[in-house]
This record gives C-alpha cells, sequence and structure tokens, in this order.
C-alpha cells in the first residue's frame, strides 16, 4: 500500500473504476477481436474478445474499461451516462482513461 492507499484508508475514502461508453466506428478485419471506438470525440483501438457471446457491430454502444468493451449497452444509456460524467466534471478523466489504453497502431483523433 502506497502512501495515497494509506491516506484514502485513513479518511475513509475510496477509490473507483470508470467504466466509459463508447460508440463503436469500425470493427477490424483482423483476428485480434478489436474495434475503433470513440470515447467524447477520442477514438482508440478497444479489445472486443469480452464479447464474443454477444458481439458488437459498427454503431452498437459498449461499455469501456482499461482498453476492453465489458457490455454493450443502448444509445440511451451511454447518452444518459456521459451526460452524468459531465455534471459531475468527469468528462476529462474519462478522456485521460481513454487515452491511457496504451492499445497501438490507432492514431488518436479528439474531434472539436
Amino acid at each position: 500500500m502506497d502512501h495515497r492507499d494509506e491516506k484514502l484508508e485513513a479518511t475513509g475514502g475510496c477509490r473507483m473504476c470508470l467504466a466509459i461508453p463508447g460508440k463503436i466506428m469500425e470493427i477490424t478485419s483482423d483476428a485480434t477481436h478489436s474495434a475503433l471506438v470513440d470515447v467524447m470525440g477520442v477514438r482508440r483501438k478497444v479489445d472486443l474478445g469480452l464479447l464474443q457471446e454477444d458481439k458488437p457491430k459498427t454503431g452498437d454502444w459498449v461499455l469501456i474499461h482499461v482498453g476492453f468493451a465489458m457490455s454493450k449497452i443502448s444509445e440511451e444509456e451511454a447518452l444518459d451516462q456521459m451526460h452524468t460524467l459531465q455534471m459531475l466534471g468527469e468528462s476529462e478523466a474519462a478522456i485521460a482513461e481513454v487515452r491511457g489504453y496504451g492499445l497501438e497502431d490507432v492514431e488518436e483523433k479528439r474531434i472539436t
């Protein structure tokens, strides 16, 4: 446990992981089960390997955590979650998480 963990524990704080909604823009044609996903204007390569039983297609929305699509969600749920992130002031943290995935081969594009 590092100093930050000790401080959180001492104050009764907790850490939380974000699952961020993203829209599948393109499914790659290789065998890696990946897709180009747009998250609030940032496009990154995301692994779809956990969704093989309910394979997403272009245009679907998924919840993403550390570079993996965890589940499919509706567009309404995705927009509601993005709105909540913006209201809480967490949209920049979500973008920072997406940038940190480290899944190479995709040029990051920020749409303004």
